[in-house]
């Protein structure tokens, strides 16, 4: 074979682009010895120089024409032959084979360009900028009837869809109907499975997520799970998740979302929802996150939260307290804290017992429920008094937060702490609130928080704080003075870049302290009045003005 593979090289290597007898038995030779060995092959195939005359071969569209394609498309499963290929100038000619009516060619040269590009983003972006994505969406409308030539196309889509790029031309080609068209007509688990991994990056686009939307992809998903719920097969469960994960992602697009929801009539949303209460924790894991998806504006909250959603939610959670399904326990977290953002919901919710659910989750070792616990608390808590008392009063909170405040490996959790301590003073303005925080050890949490790199973060530690100084100085006194607040305090009045809320609520609060002897003597060894001083001529009104409030105040203690 050896002889014949140089003899057939060497022939080739000579040829010029026609076809003829020489020429095809040459190939047929090269496939022949690639299908036996096709690393030494291939090899050899470079060492002879023979790719530069592919390129010519591949330039007049002839009988021989499918057998060259071919060729490349085996050299090209070794990676060592890839950037030859290149080098060899085949990418060019293979595009233009693509516009060809010949069914094997087209199956050919769509395995040459995907294997010659394989893991190469670089590659694929360059056939993206040759316009490869409306072609092949094209082949795949005229040529769903061969499946080898199917396949290759959705191979290539589920390469190129990685590629941002790629995203604005899939968009602008009708790819969403050809592949719910598609996806309608298969039966085997394989087949789907192939569409469904077009689909999710595709589904990743919000103009892409409508028109999978409008082309009826939901339809084929809901009927998916109805297919699969109820069966043990590993490969059902698989394409389950698949499919309710894909409704979820359709469900992150604003447009895609709305007209889903249809002002809380659509039948896809009912049917959504009857996920919950399912048995089934990935239907579960998809209802709660399609609620929280859907619960993405006011209107939707307000409609949902009247209809009784929250009550499923608990339910919910109620089943996974000692189960324990983190996923499941976070993504019913999500859509509660979702919808307790309409101010008019947040009564409704603390009356359906919300928050006595939430804390049944205050035992949880994982952070990404404890994290979405109390942004679920807090959202439940802003603007609600009574409610922020209740739940300011409970020790074991309070505890809680205030060990997760030095949850330093979860900057989440431990931000979210130090603002829901803070969110408990601030909306009850209660003397027992405030007792509870001091004795839980919340001072010190509150007095870094007030040096955090996050504007609103400073703001909400400097009003909690100024509460407690109101409230309660005499108790809170002892820690002041140890946590350095009143350091903390000079510092936020003298650094240039802090914000005139800060410098406004930071001599609010050091009004409030000036009640305590040795907090009052800290500001006067600190030079205070000449701080205060400087900042009359502020061009912030409300902080010049409050700066010579504070001064009058400082003069008349000193």
């Amino acid at each position: 074979m050896a002889d014949n593979l140089s003899e057939a090289l060497k022939t080739l290597k000579l040829s010029s682009a026609g076809a003829s007898d020489s020429v095809e038995g040459c190939l047929d030779c090269l496939l022949k010895a690639l299908a036996h060995n096709n690393v030494e092959t291939s090899e050899k195939i470079q060492q002879m120089g023979v790719l530069a005359t592919m390129s010519a071969l591949l330039s007049v569209q002839n009988s021989c024409t499918p057998k060259v394609a071919n060729i490349i498309a085996e050299v090209a499963k070794n990676e060592f032959m890839r950037s030859p290929c290149v080098e060899a100038g085949l990418i060019p000619p293979l595009v233009q084979l693509l516009n060809c009516k010949d069914q094997e060619i087209l199956l050919q040269t769509g395995r040459a360009l995907g294997n010659i590009c394989y893991d190469s983003h670089s590659l694929q972006a360059q056939l993206i900028s040759m316009g490869v994505i409306p072609t092949l969406v094209r082949l795949l409308g005229v040529h769903s009837q061969n499946t080898p030539l199917t396949e290759m196309c959705l191979i290539a889509f589920g390469n190129l869809a990685e590629l941002e790029s790629s995203k604005e031309q899939f968009a602008s080609t009708n790819i969403a109907e050809e592949l719910v068209r598609l996806f309608r007509k298969q039966a085997e688990h394989e087949k789907k499975e192939m569409i469904f991994e077009v689909l999710a990056p595709l589904a990743e686009n919000d103009v892409i997520k409508l028109q999978l939307v409008d082309a009826g992809l939901v339809e084929c998903l809901l009927e998916v799970v109805a297919q699969t719920v109820n069966s043990e097969r590993e490969e059902d469960a698989a394409q389950l998740k698949t499919a309710s994960d894909l409704m979820v992602l359709l469900l992150l697009g604003d447009e895609s979302m709305q007209k889903l929801f249809e002002g809380g009539k659509g039948s896809v949303f009912q049917r959504v929802l009857s996920w919950v209460p399912s048995n089934n924790h990935q239907l579960q894991l998809a209802g709660a996150l399609a609620i929280a998806n859907f619960a993405r504006n006011d209107g939707n909250c307000i409609h949902m939260v009247d209809t009784g959603i929250v009550q499923k939610l608990l339910e919910l959670l109620d089943r996974h307290v000692e189960e324990g399904n983190v996923t499941v326990q976070h993504a019913a977290l999500s859509a509660l804290r979702n919808l307790a953002i309409p101010v008019v919901n947040k009564s409704k919710m603390l009356l359906a017992g919300v928050s006595d659910v939430v804390l049944k989750f205050l035992k949880s070792e994982m952070p990404p429920v404890q994290f979405k616990l109390l942004g679920t608390l807090r959202m439940l808590i802003d603007t609600q008094a009574d409610a922020a008392e209740q739940l300011g009063t409970n020790v074991k909170l309070v505890e809680r937060l205030a060990e997760w405040c030095e949850a330093k490996d979860h900057a989440g959790v431990m931000g979210e702490s130090n603002r829901l301590l803070s969110a408990l003073i601030r909306h009850s303005k209660s003397k027992e609130v405030v007792r509870t925080v001091i004795q839980a050890g919340g001072v010190k949490h509150l007095v870094l928080m007030a040096t955090s790199e996050h504007m609103i973060m400073q703001n909400e530690a400097l009003v909690a704080l100024g509460l407690i100084a109101a409230l309660h100085l005499d108790c809170a006194e002892k820690d002041f003075v140890s946590f350095s607040l009143v350091k903390v305090l000079h510092k936020l009045l003298t650094e240039e870049h802090s914000a005139p809320e800060i410098k406004y609520n930071s001599m609010i609060l050091i009004c409030s302290i000036m009640g305590s002897e040795p907090l009052h003597k800290e500001v006067q060894s600190l030079a205070f009045i000449d701080v205060v001083s400087s900042l009359r001529s502020h061009e912030n009104k409300t902080v010049s003005h409050q700066a010579s409030l504070t001064e009058q105040r400082l003069t008349a203690q000193s």
